[in-house]
Formats: C-alpha cells, sequence, structure tokens
C-alpha cells in the first residue's frame, strides 16, 4: 500500500513510498481510509522534535471504513465507519484510564508517532480505540474534529466558561478558527480572536467571533480589557511564546488561561498578579474517547463547521511547506477514496 512516512534524516518531510502491512493481533481492525488530514503535529514529528522515529507512518486526522476484524472484536463491525486520532490507545487500567482521564496515561500511544499512523491506504487500529464516526457527518469534515476539533472542544470545556461570557482565542487558524466556533455555537459565549493574519481574522469574525484583533497593530490584552473589563477565559492555541503573556494580561479576576499549544522554551509568569487576582493556567490535551464522541455528534448537529480542502498524497510536501509559510486557512485533507497518488 502507498503510505506517508517520515524520512530517514527526520528533515521535516515526508516520503510516499509502499509499505508493507503485518497481520492483525488480538483486538485489532484493519481500516481502509477515506481521508486523512495533515496537522502541525505531524510536522513536529517528522522534523524529531518528540525523538526521531524515521518510516514512520505519520497522520492521526483519519476516517476510514472497517474491512477486516481480529477474531474476538466486538466493538466495531465491517463497514464501521471510524477514526484514528493522536490517542491511539492508553494502557486501559491506571488512575488516569479508569478516572476519565485517559489522555494522561503514562503508557499512551500516539497515532503517527509511536505507532504507524492514518496517512496511508490502511491503516491498523486498536478496536476499543476507534471512536465511530456519526453517518451523518462528511467525513472530510470528520478529519479535522478527530485533532483539531476534540483538542479546542476539551479546551473550552476546561476553560469553564459559561453562556454570555467573554473568552479569548489566541490564534485563528486551524485550531483557534474551530474553538471560536465551538465558544460560540456550542458553549454560547461571546469571543474574541487575535490573531497576526487579516485573512485568518476574517475567517474568524465569519464563523462567530464578535471582536477580531491583529495583534500586530494593536496590543490585544490592552485592548480587550478597554472593551470587556477582561475576558472570564483565555485559550492559546498560537506557538509565539507572547501569546501567553497577552492572555494572563488579558483575563479578569479569576479568570482561567487554558495552554493549549507548546512554543519551544518557557513563558514568564507574573506571579503577583496570577496570585493576587486569582489566575488558573491549566494545560489542555487532545481528548479522550468520550470527548471525541462529544465533538463528533455535535458536528453532526451543526455545532461546527470545519473549514477543509482535499489533496492529494503525492502533495504532502507541498502541503508541508504551505503550512510552514501560514498559508493555510483550515485544513489540508489527503483523499484516499479515489485510490492513492
Amino acid at each position: 500500500m502507498k503510505a506517508a512516512v517520515v524520512r530517514d534524516n527526520c528533515d521535516g518531510y515526508f516520503d510516499v513510498k509502499d509499505v508493507q502491512l503485518r497481520d492483525l493481533k488480538a483486538g485489532e481492525a484493519l481500516v481502509k481510509m477515506e481521508y486523512c488530514g495533515l496537522c502541525h503535529t505531524d510536522l513536529h514529528v517528522a522534523a524529531g522534535d518528540f525523538g526521531k522515529v524515521p518510516g514512520r507512518i505519520t497522520g492521526h486526522e483519519g476516517i476510514g471504513r472497517v474491512v477486516k476484524v481480529a477474531p474476538g472484536v466486538t466493538s466495531v463491525k465491517l463497514g464501521d465507519r471510524v477514526s484514528i486520532a493522536w490517542f491511539y490507545s492508553g494502557c486501559g487500567h491506571c488512575e488516569y484510564c479508569v478516572s476519565g482521564n485517559e489522555s494522561l496515561c503514562r503508557h499512551v500511544k500516539n497515532a503517527g508517532y509511536s505507532v504507524d499512523g492514518a496517512m496511508a491506504e490502511y491503516c491498523i487500529v486498536k478496536a476499543n480505540y476507534a471512536v465511530k464516526v456519526p453517518e451523518n457527518l462528511d467525513p472530510v469534515k470528520a478529519t479535522s474534529v478527530t485533532c483539531a476539533g476534540v483538542t479546542t472542544y476539551k479546551a473550552i470545556k476546561t476553560s469553564e466558561i459559561r453562556p454570555g461570557q467573554w473568552i479569548a482565542i489566541y490564534g485563528a487558524g486551524g485550531l483557534g478558527n474551530l474553538g471560536v466556533q465551538w465558544a460560540k455555537n456550542v458553549f454560547k459565549a461571546h469571543v474574541i480572536a487575535i490573531d497576526l493574519n487579516d485573512d485568518k481574522l476574517q475567517s474568524a469574525k465569519e464563523n462567530g467571533a464578535d471582536i477580531i484583533i491583529n495583534s500586530a497593530k494593536t496590543d490585544p490584552a490592552k485592548e480587550i480589557q478597554e472593551k470587556t473589563g477582561g475576558v472570564q477565559a483565555a485559550v492559546v492555541t498560537a506557538t509565539a511564546p507572547i501569546c501567553y503573556d497577552q492572555a494572563l494580561a488579558s483575563v479578569k479576576a479569576g479568570g482561567k488561561v487554558v495552554a493549549v499549544s507548546l512554543p519551544k522554551g518557557n513563558i514568564d509568569v507574573p506571579i503577583s498578579k496570577t496570585v493576587l487576582d486569582g489566575i488558573e493556567i491549566v494545560g489542555s490535551l487532545v481528548g479522550t474517547r468520550q470527548d471525541l464522541a462529544e465533538a463528533f455528534q455535535l458536528t453532526a448537529d451543526g455545532g461546527i463547521d470545519p473549514i477543509v480542502h482535499t489533496r492529494k498524497l503525492s502533495e504532502i510536501n507541498d502541503i508541508v511547506d504551505e503550512m510552514k509559510a501560514g498559508k493555510i486557512i483550515g485544513r489540508m485533507v489527503v483523499d484516499f477514496t479515489h485510490g492513492a497518488n
């Protein structure tokens, strides 16, 4: 089968090559891929930022149909449309797995990093971890929900924002745009979107942002404080460290900053403001199977409308360059429904 794999020199790009699949093991299922999106996390893996994994099949925004199951598998059946997400599997028995925090499992496996992922014609999954996709959800759009969608859904849940309150979303790209939609359409909050790119901000406005701020032209924290008196929550999806400084300065007393992005290096935390204003800073990592199931259903019901564009597998390194240049609004999704090309 054709698959996109991390290059031997881990230079940040992928090779498209023929790969031989192994036989199924107990508890596994074989999925014929329909679509798979490319995520910035895939670029980190390709560059060896988390540790070098040459030859690994990339992809954790996969949607496909089950075509074979190992003996004894009952959680999925032939013909089911399922997802391959970053959270590929956990151990199933640790304190995190049994308490609803399975994405924090210390023995977690991640699709496209520690195990082969979904950017291929076929993918092997742990059947119990392959979340089913509603049949009335467009599978192309479902790809975005498996990562960016569930990540921002979980982050806004973590923010504990309430209807009518103000929330700031730092970064209006693939993650941030969906964050705006979740916050506005599902959590019924007032939303401020902050970014450096006017096109991305315009898209955020069209998708529900009440206020948009270009942080290259003005101090977003100052403008937020002037216009709203401070937001109850801020979610940071942008990777520039300064966004965390701005987010901390934009929340009101008792507010919460939810960290999603992974900027290089550390950030400076203003301890006096954090303590005296009772500010919470909390990390939010992708989502559990339950979070993903909820996100799929809410998307099928019209909660969000991911911006997606289909491409060919042969164009994967073109997509990488476009992502690095910040030219993409939404998500680029490789189409496998007409075969790999």
